[in-house]
């Protein structure tokens, strides 16, 4: 019962255009007095506050910032340089060279917004000029933006290795192979229809020399996921104290290498970051409310009886599970979606004997579909902002990318070694 008033409050919340913010805690003070459950105000505004006590969060405001002072500072020309140089001569090579970029800022950023951002800014402009419809570009960007929620430093896979108290070490190693596997089929997408569209064919083998000139530029931007990734699995710093690594490499790189910053724009870029941080961290607090709650009414306890009597089994759980997800991947952003469906799911998923490392990939990848999923997807409002073109006319061109991304969805959803093979490898 409580749950199904829980679940009515949030969505006619969500439908009246009601901030998430507000509709979290909605949702859960509007519970309590529904249910006519006895807990006072005060409980409610500790178990908000608590929500972003712990001293590992600041790992959170501190990768946003990073993913901000880079798509800022030039390192994604760099990067963009180097994958065209690589990747530039095969059959659709600029949409190709797209996606890698989108891999490569992924892992030196972390977040799919800012990817998006830096690479479309650039990209989708040139394509333009190589006689590429804006309306693919655009659905390129938003696609392959959400690569920077998969691949590791990932934002989404640091916040459930928090929430879910698991390894982020292994969450990091966990995602290297999904995230490949996602950007491997867009490229796949990517020549099949440059050869289909007749554009970029015999593209231009680049020489080895050009390729280690655009190496060695890249090199300062490249080095940062290796410092990063490196010292958190080597064990010399935590994933706070590596956060911490980003935002001043990051700065040393885009003002003293990429020359892309200078101080006189620091006040407004980390105003602008502050901005960002505060509404995800309250959000974050907000969550922790609701937690709370249905933590303490056993919400999780009853919501595994319900699913074991309808799925029955670990398989048609986890297609219920992908359901759910994408259609609240769809209506939030990952890190709030993500903070409201880890606690709620992982004692199901435990109970089905699923691995809490694979689930949280499971959990990451759903949301990350949900990222360019119209009508309210955050990469495909930013691409779709750049182009200049309706999410109508992108939608269209989203469909060959999307039956890919679902595909290799599945294949992380039922095949767990995709996700664990090298956590096992390295453990």
């Amino acid at each position: 019962m409580l749950i199904m008033i829980l679940t009515a409050l949030f969505l006619a919340a969500t439908v009246l255009g009601i901030p998430l913010l507000y509709a979290l805690l909605l949702a859960t003070l509007g519970t309590i007095q529904a249910s006519g459950l006895e807990y006072s105000n005060s409980i409610i505004f500790h178990a908000f506050a608590g929500g972003v006590e712990p001293a590992h969060f600041l790992a959170i405001p501190l990768f946003i910032t990073a993913g901000e002072v880079l798509s800022r500072g030039g390192v994604g020309n760099r990067i963009i340089e180097f994958a065209g140089s690589l990747f530039g001569w095969l059959p659709g090579g600029l949409a190709v060279v797209t996606v890698i970029s989108s891999m490569l800022f992924g892992a030196v950023s972390g977040s799919a917004i800012a990817g998006a951002a830096a690479i479309g800014s650039v990209m989708i402009p040139g394509m333009a000029k190589r006689g590429y419809a804006k309306s693919y570009s655009a659905a390129l960007v938003a696609v392959s933006g959400t690569l920077g929620v998969i691949i590791p430093p990932s934002i989404s896979l640091l916040v459930y290795g928090f929430v879910a108290n698991v390894s982020v070490k292994d969450l990091f190693l966990a995602g290297v192979i999904p995230g490949t596997l996602f950007g491997a089929s867009l490229v796949a997408i990517c020549v099949w229809q440059g050869k289909r569209m007749g554009i970029e064919i015999k593209g231009k083998v680049t020489s080895f020399g050009e390729v280690w000139r655009s190496f060695v530029r890249c090199i300062p931007a490249l080095l940062m996921p290796g410092v990063i990734l490196g010292g958190i699995w080597s064990g010399v710093f935590t994933p706070t104290e590596a956060a911490a690594v980003a935002v001043i490499y990051g700065l040393a790189v885009s003002m003293w290498v990429e020359k892309g910053l200078a101080w006189r724009d620091l006040p407004k870029l980390l105003l602008e970051a502050f901005t960002t941080n505060a509404v995800v961290m309250l959000v974050i607090a907000a969550t922790a409310a609701l937690a709370w709650l249905v933590t303490v009414e056993q919400v999780s306890q009853q919501l595994v009886v319900v699913l074991e009597q309808v799925a029955g089994n670990a398989l048609i759980y986890l297609l219920l599970l992908n359901l759910i997800l994408l259609l609240i991947g769809v209506f939030l952003e990952p890190l709030p979606a993500l903070l409201l469906t880890a606690p709620l799911f992982l004692p199901t998923a435990l109970a089905f004997d699923i691995h809490p490392v694979h689930f949280g990939l499971i959990i990451t990848c759903n949301l990350a579909i949900g990222l360019f999923t119209p009508p309210v997807g955050g990469t495909l409002f930013v691409s779709s902002r750049i182009a200049k073109v309706g999410i109508g006319g992108i939608s269209k061109k989203l469909i060959p990318f999307f039956g890919a991304s679902m595909i290799v969805m599945l294949l992380v959803t039922y095949v767990p070694g995709l996700s664990l093979w090298l956590v096992e490898l390295f453990g």
